[in-house]
């Protein structure tokens, strides 16, 4: 049970996903964390499904921030 977040520089650019057991995806969507990270990282959008989802942005600069953006509310 659990969610896993990945932010990776991809020439230069931020490849970002996200997952989400079953038993979680009614209470957290990995469409909603990728769509907060990826905004955080100066990007726009991300799609998928509540168990799985990707996005992109043009860099992973600010990956400590957009870390934090979906930490607290998942710590709620």
């Amino acid at each position: 049970s659990g969610v896993v977040l990945l932010i990776a520089d991809t020439d230069g650019k931020a490849a970002v996903a996200a997952g989400v057991t079953g038993d979680l995806t009614e209470q957290i969507s990995a469409v909603d964390i990728v769509k907060t990270v990826v905004a955080a990282l100066g990007g726009k959008g991300g799609g998928g499904r509540a168990d799985m989802a990707q996005g992109g942005a043009k860099s992973t600069q600010d990956s400590e921030a957009a870390i934090l953006a979906i930490k607290t509310p998942l710590e709620e």
